[in-house]
């Protein structure tokens, strides 16, 4: 292929690759055109791009998944080339194809290889005649594997067999398990694929997840950028990912990058691409799949590395030859990437779009964050809840490990649920620092896993009830000396009533001079006194202990407060607010256990009763998408279904009740 001059690119994507793509076009010194759904319109790539073109509103499949707009949007504005990302429409041979027809160049692999490798059926057979170790399976309809469960071996992973990135996926250990599955799998896989096809394959127990980066030019030239190791994993989505893997040797390291090459020279492969091995004990490996895009995880491989992924991808699309040589790549360190999920660890990892009400990353020498957050902070439940990456690199695992715990430990997300806490107890186990993990990890671990609510509470306490009063005594920019005459109004009110983490507590302000305090919390005296506080921040001393928090609140009664990376959530019972009468479901919701509402925003996609049916306490009820993943309201009582609000397609939020249940008395 000649070689292209690109002058301007389309990226076909959004949130934080999309903002990690801007930067790279723009350091070769190119122009970028972002592209946005009406719902993003705010949002940080819009911002950060040259150019930035509505592709409307509606579903998926009329914004971002439209091949027709994106081709027309880079035809009219002049862009030479596409970057898809990862995800969405970047393993789609179709838009591939439709670059090719028209003459824009694709950032990515050829479309034979992209539909090759896409579909799991094909591409195993293939991997398996280059003496590759497969695990065997089965690819067909729902229908067609049910014909043909007498003949499967259980456990199985059922799985979409155009589908990557964790989506799509579940065990089943025997028969009756089986027909749900299936279904399920096959509806996601149509939804965020496009293709309803389903794999079974032998379900390996406790594996390892390793990955090898491999990059091609359109030269003939392929290389690796040695492994990384994926295995902490929940729900098959990747939580940690480290380069270069501690359970790789050297002589490992050689046998599983030459498979890699050899795949990539058998498919004439250009651009980057990830292949990825499923390792059972010391030595035996397993091809799994094929990424042929840039991976989520691609930073820790730049870290170690020293190499520009997204820079490299660009140029290899030009036509250019690859501007290294395996012999000058080396392993210099260690880096890890910690994903930031928008999700609820206390409550199953529910799914926890909203309004943010503070948001700080981390900085620092060795650290690198990657977010599409944008100036409005809300979190939409349309997309994926990963809402940052946060990078680290050291000399070595260790370092690295304690560099992320500091990271992590300076990094604040208030108004949403986050998996910040439960990263930092992951870090800090035992099994995951001595290296004793698997793909079952986190699975095995979960109990000790799961944050613990903070036993602390006279610190967040006192902190958020001095943070307040200063900061109301500030407003405004009134001033004064006494802190007692710049709250005005409120100076009568010495009685505060909170629910802090769920539990309730009482404070008295029992006599304050200057930035000195009394506070008598849940009966006991305390001395506290302001040293310095900030819009979301306070410095105090309590009973003579330094504390330092971040704090914020949503002006509806609820409030933050963060301690070296552990949350506290508060809610002022002193305060009536109209919120409290609208949110809320299940038992103890307004003395209504019959009022069935979702725990998320998100869409219902099935409604599993009927009007008069008697259902049973855990009997799924509808089942809400939210975030890219499907997620079942149980009934949290017997009963029987009196009303029925929602219907398959309809947007929900926490408020509105979608079922309620009439009680069967006893």
């Amino acid at each position: 292929m000649p070689m292209m001059e690109f002058h301007k690119v389309l990226i076909a994507n959004r949130g934080e690759i999309a903002m990690r793509i801007i930067r790279s076009v723009k350091k070769l010194g190119l122009s970028s055109v972002a592209v946005y759904a009406e719902n993003d319109k705010h949002a940080a790539h819009v911002r950060a791009a040259d150019q930035a073109f509505s592709l409307g509103d509606g579903p998926l499949s009329d914004t971002y998944l439209s091949i027709d707009k994106l081709l027309h949007i880079a035809s009219e504005s002049g862009c030479q080339a596409i970057h898809p990302g990862y995800g969405f429409l970047s393993e789609r041979p179709a838009l591939a194809m439709a670059c090719e027809a028209a003459g824009i160049a694709f950032i990515g692999p050829g479309a034979p290889a992209i539909q090759l490798m896409g579909n799991k059926v094909e591409a195993r057979r293939f991997v398996q005649e280059l003496g590759v170790p497969v695990i065997e399976g089965r690819t067909g309809s729902p229908e067609e594997l049910m014909a043909a469960a007498r003949e499967l071996s259980f456990p199985l992973l059922i799985k979409a067999a155009a589908g990557g990135g964790g989506k799509g996926m579940r065990i089943v250990r025997d028969s009756a398990e089986l027909p749900p599955a299936l279904e399920a799998t096959a509806r996601e896989a149509t939804a965020y694929f496009g293709d309803g096809t389903v794999y079974a394959e032998r379900f390996l127990e406790n594996p390892r997840h390793i990955e090898v980066q491999v990059f091609g030019d359109q030269h003939g030239n392929a290389v690796h950028l040695f492994e990384r190791e994926c295995s902490v994993q929940r729900r098959y989505q990747k939580i940690i990912e480290e380069c270069p893997s501690p359970s790789v040797n050297p002589e490992l390291r050689e046998r599983i990058t030459e498979a890699a090459l050899t795949i990539t020279r058998a498919i004439g492969y250009s651009n980057a691409g990830t292949i990825e091995f499923l390792l059972e004990g010391e030595k035996d490996f397993f091809f799994l799949e094929m990424n042929t895009r840039i991976q989520v995880e691609h930073p820790v491989t730049e870290m170690v590395t020293g190499t520009d992924l997204v820079e490299e991808q660009i140029r290899v699309a030009a036509g250019q030859p690859l501007s290294f040589r395996q012999e000058d790549l080396r392993i210099r360190g260690h880096a890890l990437e910690s994903r930031i999920y928008a999700e609820d660890p206390d409550q199953g990892f529910l799914p926890s779009p909203g309004q943010m009400t503070l948001c700080r990353l981390p900085e620092g020498e060795g650290i690198r964050v990657e977010s599409g957050i944008s100036h409005s902070l809300q979190v939409s439940a349309d997309y994926d809840p990963m809402i940052a990456k946060v990078v680290v690199w050291g000399t070595d695992r260790n370092l690295a490990i304690e560099r992320m715990e500091k990271a992590l430990a300076n990094t604040t997300i208030h108004g949403i649920a986050t998996n910040v806490p439960f990263l930092l107890n992951l870090l800090s186990h035992n099994d995951f620092r001595g290296n004793r993990i698997s793909t079952k990890y986190i699975d095995t671990h979960l109990d000790q896993l799961l944050p613990p609510v903070p036993s602390e509470s006279r610190f967040p306490l006192a902190a958020y009830l001095l943070w307040w009063i200063h900061a109301r005594g500030h407003r405004g920019g009134q001033e004064g000396n006494d802190t007692w005459e710049r709250i005005g109004y409120w100076r009568q009110q010495s009685e505060f009533r909170f629910m802090l983490n769920a539990m309730p507590h009482h404070i008295a302000l029992l006599y304050h001079q200057g930035e000195e305090f009394l506070l008598r919390i849940d009966g006991a005296l305390a001395n506290a006194r302001i040293m310095e506080t900030g819009p979301h921040s306070v410095h105090l001393i309590l009973d003579e202990m330094v504390h330092q928090a971040q704090v914020s609140e949503d002006g509806k009664g609820n409030a933050w407060v963060s301690v070296e990376g552990r949350l506290n959530t508060l809610h002022r019972e002193d305060v009536l607010i109209e919120e409290d009468f609208f949110s809320g479901s299940g038992p103890g919701y307004g003395g209504d256990p019959g009022r069935i509402c979702s725990p998320m925003p998100g869409k219902v996609v099935k409604v599993n009763v009927e009007e008069g049916e008697k259902v049973t306490r855990g009997q799924v009820i509808l089942i809400v998408e939210a975030m890219k993943m499907e997620n079942s309201i149980l009934a949290p009582t017997d009963g029987t279904v009196d009303a029925i609000n929602v219907k398959p397609g309809d947007k929900v939020d926490t408020s509105k009740p979608l079922v309620h249940l009439a009680m069967i008395e006893e």
